[in-house]
């Protein structure tokens, strides 16, 4: 039976680069939650209030820092699975086809970025791929990019960002890891409507946190 999942649509939007409706698409996700899942809600709770008293550059400057620009991590699911390897390759190339399937426009980014995926899967119609494409590539993914949120791997980054840019992007402010509160809540949904088990997700070391460790061992950060 096909789960009712439409909330990932609204999800979607906070990891979408903000605009000047951000404030108000947080703020639809954080109703949707309080109602439907509590828990996610106290969970994104923080992100919320912090992102309604902040203005759109400063929003603006969050996101890049944490996604793009000298990352803490990347939305780019495969990268942070498989790295460079073929099996990203692979994944592309399947879930463009899903995408097609169903009209899922991906605008500039790939198929695997996460907020084209978090829209895709509320129009699939093959329940068991949708379980499948949660539990092996979404929810790890996800575990995997909280982590990276962790002081030792940013710390990890800086020194790699530093060595090959020259310098490093001045953080918004102290709260330049509260994006790691939206990928939590994303995780704890997802439990709540799959129900996956932890060990599931035993791996959690990103391969996009391996590719700068390999690099930084090389060039002898």
């Amino acid at each position: 039976m096909k789960k009712y999942i439409s909330h990932y649509t609204k999800l979607a939007n906070l990891f979408e680069y903000p605009g000047e409706d951000f404030v108000e698409k947080v703020e639809e996700a954080q109703m949707l939650l309080d109602k439907h899942f509590p828990e996610a809600g106290k969970l994104l709770s923080p992100f919320s209030s912090y992102i309604s008293g902040a203005d759109l550059r400063t929003q603006q400057e969050l996101f890049l820092r944490s996604f793009d620009v000298q990352a803490v991590t990347t939305l780019d699911l495969g990268y942070v699975m498989f790295g460079d390897d073929y099996k990203r390759g692979e994944l592309l190339v399947n879930l463009n086809r899903e995408h097609r399937e169903v009209s899922n426009d991906c605008g500039v980014e790939l198929s695997d970025h996460l907020p084209n995926v978090l829209r895709l899967l509320p129009k699939m119609q093959d329940a068991a791929i949708v379980e499948e494409l949660v539990k092996s590539i979404i929810a790890p993914a996800l575990r995997r990019m909280i982590r990276g949120f962790e002081p030792e791997q940013i710390e990890l980054k800086d020194k790699f960002y530093e060595k090959k840019h020259k310098t490093i992007i001045e953080r918004p402010d102290e709260h330049y890891t509260i994006y790691q509160k939206t990928l939590e809540t994303l995780l704890s949904v997802l439990k709540e409507d799959f129900s996956f088990e932890e060990q599931a997700l035993k791996e959690d070391t990103s391969d996009f946190l391996k590719n700068i460790v390999t690099e930084v061992k090389l060039e002898g950060v």
